[in-house]
């Protein structure tokens, strides 16, 4: 089964690490992934720009479209990974092994239903 493991994190504390401490992160974080990746696990992982960036639509009628993410939390989502788990034991295991690589922060986990398959395996799609 398909899980998105949604990261957040205190935007202002994460986007003011610097070049070491970030390269640091990273690098812990790419061993979990490798781990991830060679046992076939480890689906598209993005970092979100700064919320800085964001727009949001408003599902009002009519539609509003408003600068910024405007969410109601104190951590904000900085990015994502979509990982194929045989059950949420094992995405659980997988969050708690990003979370000992990258400080701070929570793992939101949730299955995923595919809607649109993309680039992924026959085999992942039909799930």
């Amino acid at each position: 089964m398909l899980y998105a493991l949604l990261c957040y994190n205190s935007e202002e504390a994460v986007f003011s690490w610097s070049k070491d401490e970030d390269d640091a992160v990273m690098a812990r974080l790419g061993v979990v992934h490798g781990r991830l990746a060679a046992q076939g696990k480890l689906g598209p992982s993005l970092r979100l720009m700064p919320t800085t960036a964001a727009t949001t639509l408003r599902k009002s009628d009519p539609p509003m479209v408003i600068d910024g993410p405007f969410a109601e939390t104190k951590e904000q989502l900085l990015g994502f990974y979509i990982v194929d788990c045989d059950d949420l034991d094992e995405a659980l295991g997988v969050a708690r092994d990003l979370g000992r690589a990258n400080p701070g922060g929570a793992y939101e986990i949730r299955p995923l239903r595919l809607f649109l398959p993309g680039g992924l395996s026959a085999e992942t799609a039909a799930q």
